[in-house]
């Protein structure tokens, strides 16, 4: 009786945590022809000649370029080199490490849960993590032996503000200001990815004991925020992040090339990150990271701000749920409802100027944005990552754009903006 009763449990907790189905069911992404969806083929051809000439001009070493319209892939295509070392030459279906676009996902999970009722967006996350409690503001700062004073915060950092940047917190060793990297990098905090045996419970805990940037909701500063939503996704789930991911999200939009760490399976299909040294594309050295940490190391520490890797068809997958408003393949991951919440300005005029804004999990497009010209239409959303990769979907036009690199270093790249503009001259309707 007691083991049917534990049996019961777990199949109400099971039901509770799945996915739900939809009324609507929009198919999964299928290639189609251009003109079937309003694309010119002979303007997509535009992509091929860029992508081409930033291969043989030595500006990247390989390039996958996708584009879909209307639930539909009408380019994807890959050019030059996975590794130029070992003349592995990049296929379209290759792994790539996406660091920031990782955000976008974990956002995701947040607002699923969300929607669930677990917490609301204004409540403290001290809450549920208590060693964020009573936050503290650096003051002053001894560069001699990063000696500091800090003065109380005005309020309490909130989920809101982990979501948006406005936490105050940093991004340690790429943060924009030295004393938090001296700060970070004494207290041992773990910034983007390691191979090291830590987990994600562990950096968070250290990095709440550090002081902010700024009062929160006062400022936008890049940080590791969503780094702390993944440890506050496991607390709210009762599952490891990775896990939840998998579960919630992955599986059910058929996401299967994505994750923190490969399986030895698909660990051969992972795109070298490489650098220009005299004139020649070589694999990025180990420096404050190893670059093959997704396939190497204790495989613990899922960052929710920059640890995932996929391909440009399974980005591509989870860009076009958002443009069928939370749903694919009858699958629903988020309400039409939430999704406007998403898209929302979340920070004022904190983010980007008047060409855009910033939500709960993108950068947003504005109308004068658009008026700019060569990003879409108002309502664009879009981010990119660490190792040059870059991505966009447009709701008003049902356009998703996503260029993937793996460079570090000075590069004389100027993909990004052209393949962007690119991809919205191609429109034919």
């Amino acid at each position: 009786m007691k083991n049917l009763f534990l049996l019961l449990c777990l199949a109400l907790s099971f039901s509770l945590n799945a996915q739900t189905k939809s009324i609507k069911k929009s198919p999964p992404l299928t290639e189609a022809t251009p003109e079937s969806v309003g694309i010119s083929s002979e303007r997509l051809a535009r992509i091929d000649a860029l992508c081409e000439n930033a291969v043989a001009a030595g500006d990247v070493p390989g390039i996958v370029a996708l584009v879909a319209r209307k639930g539909k892939i009408v380019y994807h295509k890959a050019f030059g080199m996975a590794d130029n070392q070992s003349n592995r030459q990049l296929k379209r279906d290759d792994i790539f490490r996406i660091a920031s676009q990782s955000k976008a996902i974990t956002s995701t999970a947040v607002m699923m849960l969300w929607e669930e009722g677990k917490f609301q967006l204004d409540d403290p996350i001290s809450k549920y993590i208590p060693e964020f409690k009573n936050p503290q503001v650096l003051r002053t700062f001894r560069y001699s032996d990063t000696s500091y004073t800090t003065e109380a915060a005005k309020r309490e950092i909130t989920i809101r503000h982990l979501l948006t940047h406005t936490s105050g917190l940093g991004y340690g060793v790429i943060d924009g200001d030295e004393r938090f990297k001296m700060l970070y990098n004494k207290a041992g905090i773990t910034d983007l990815f390691t191979t090291e045996n830590i987990s994600i419970e562990e950096s968070v805990k250290k990095l709440a004991k550090l002081p902010l940037h700024h009062h929160p909701g006062e400022a936008y500063v890049y940080s590791e925020g969503l780094d702390v939503l993944g440890y506050f996704i496991e607390i709210m789930s009762g599952m490891p992040f990775d896990e939840f991911l998998r579960k919630r999200i992955f599986d059910p939009l058929g996401m299967d090339d994505t994750y923190f760490y490969l399986p030895s399976a698909k660990s051969s299909r992972l795109v070298s990150v490489q650098r220009r040294e005299n004139g020649k594309w070589m694999r990025y050295p180990t420096t404050f990271y190893d670059p093959d940490y997704p396939i190497k190391g204790a495989k613990r520490f899922f960052s929710g701000g920059a640890g995932l890797s996929s391909t440009a068809k399974d980005y591509a997958t989870f860009l076009q749920m958002y443009l069928n408003n939370g749903e694919l393949n009858g699958v629903r991951i988020l309400s039409r409802t939430t999704v406007q919440v998403i898209m929302s300005n979340h920070s004022g005029d904190l983010f980007g100027g008047a060409n855009s804004d910033y939500g709960l999990a993108f950068g947003v497009l504005t109308e004068a944005g658009q008026a700019a010209g060569g990003q879409g239409s108002a309502g664009t959303f879009n981010w990119g990552g660490y190792f040059n990769t870059q991505y966009f979907a447009d709701p008003k036009e049902q356009i998703i754009g996503i260029i993937m690199k793996q460079t570090q270093g000075p590069t004389s790249d100027q993909t990004s903006w052209k393949f962007r503009l690119l991809v919205g001259q191609t429109v034919d309707d």
